[in-house]
């Protein structure tokens, strides 16, 4: 039975394209490419990126991508199993935390709330302005002059 590389490998030369092409044309580095080629699966990034470089490259030469992904998978040697992050507890945030926020929450509405009504308050003094210290003698309507 003929590894995957070196089935890839033929597959690519009878349709004569070179691994630069292969390479502009899938955006898999060069040297991931020449590692698959070789069957040197061990130096690509991890078995995601193996399988998705394998693929790519499938499609790229119009080989049906499931077919080669099955060879690969009875010729890979290494364990394919994905063991899942573990998910940490979500803690609460602390209480002193959470009550400095409530803080300085109402502070900034007391301060907004005062710089508000300074704006808004109506300009009214308390006291008349006078204009000048005489006395103004009070003008009289005269009856007769209409």
């Amino acid at each position: 039975m003929e590894s995957i590389g070196r089935y890839l490998r033929r597959e690519r030369e009878l349709r004569q394209v070179s691994l630069e092409e292969l390479a502009q044309t899938t955006r898999i580095p060069l040297k991931m490419l020449q590692h698959i080629e070789a069957d040197d699966f061990e130096k690509l990034p991890g078995e995601i990126f193996a399988r998705g470089f394998l693929k790519c490259y499938a499609r790229a030469l119009g080989i049906a991508p499931d077919d080669v992904l099955a060879v690969y998978g009875q010729q890979n040697r290494r364990a394919i199993v994905a063991t899942p992050a573990p998910i940490m507890a979500i803690q609460p945030p602390e209480r002193g935390r959470r009550f400095g926020i409530a803080l300085a929450l109402v502070i900034l509405l007391i301060l907004f709330t005062l710089a508000l009504s300074i704006v808004l308050k109506p300009r009214q003094r308390d006291t008349q302005i006078e204009l000048s210290g005489r006395d103004v003698p009070a003008l009289t309507v005269d009856a007769r002059a209409s």
